[in-house]
């Protein structure tokens, strides 16, 4: 049998629990390959399929959890943590704003099947005050779906699995050298495009202090205020005589914008 799925063998739940919790803070080190390999290893009878969910769900909720109380006490200013450490473009949390605004405590059902969406999700349900029970609930609830649906495919293909296995294991060394080259090369494509992402979002700025210049000196300036309304709801204050324009909404509402004048876009 493979080295690794001997590891996984002794030390399975603790190495679930850990792995699952450090992806859930956000370190980018995908849980399904682990979850796959457990579900093939419950599937021959080596380890539990209850207690390798059950300690999946332990490991999500106590990360999540952190998230929640994060969210809570710092407010916004952990959304804008993580837009500055994601490695997913700041448009995910835009996203995720849209779909928590929708769908409420519901979205936590489906947020970790979602790149992005399960980041951001449980600070989101602290910083609008959802009762801590109620998150813990539904937060249980997608965990268990998630990592249900990945330990219950490793299960139903745990021959082929360990076939795969059997073959990988045949590279010796070579397998490690493949695997981390795969996460450098997963790493270096987001961050790739994070970095892309942010240029074009430099191609046209104004400062704080620029901008207040060319208020003070009378300028005529249309300044539009783009949050997303959750982020509103969470912090109203507004620079002065700003328009509240959704982003979504930009193009819809645009005939407010003067077409000959200076147009000041802003969020958070």
């Amino acid at each position: 049998m493979h080295r690794a799925f001997e590891f996984l063998i002794h030390h399975g739940h603790a190495v679930l629990f850990g792995w699952v919790f450090v992806e859930q803070l956000g370190v980018p080190v995908p849980a399904m390959p682990l979850l796959l390999a457990a579900g093939a290893l419950s599937g021959k009878g080596y380890l539990n399929f209850f207690a390798c969910l059950l300690f999946c769900v332990l490991g999500a909720v106590s990360s999540d959890s952190v998230w929640f109380q994060l969210g809570r006490h710092r407010g916004i200013k952990i959304l804008q943590l993580l837009c500055r450490i994601s490695l997913e473009p700041d448009s995910c949390v835009r996203r995720t704003e849209g779909i928590f605004s929708k769908q409420g405590a519901r979205s936590l059902l489906v947020a970790k099947f979602i790149p992005g969406l399960g980041l951001v999700t449980p600070p989101l349900a602290g910083i609008f005050h959802m009762r801590f029970r109620r998150f813990l609930l539904f937060d249980a609830l997608g965990t268990m779906l998630w990592a249900g649906a990945f330990l219950g495919l490793g299960y139903v293909f745990a021959g082929e699995i360990e076939r795969v296995a059997a073959s990988l294991a045949s590279l010796g060394g070579w397998l490690l050298v493949v695997v981390f080259g795969a996460l450098a090369a997963y790493i270096g494509y987001k961050f790739v495009g994070r970095q892309r992402f942010l240029r074009e979002l430099r191609i046209a700025r104004i400062t704080v202090d620029e901008l207040k210049q060319k208020l003070d000196a009378g300028e005529q300036i249309t300044i539009v205020d783009l949050r997303h309304s959750m982020d509103f709801e969470a912090a109203p204050e507004v620079i002065p005589g700003a328009v509240h324009i959704e982003a979504k909404e930009l193009e819809e509402k645009n005939n407010r914008l003067p077409r000959d004048g200076e147009v000041v876009l802003y969020c958070t």
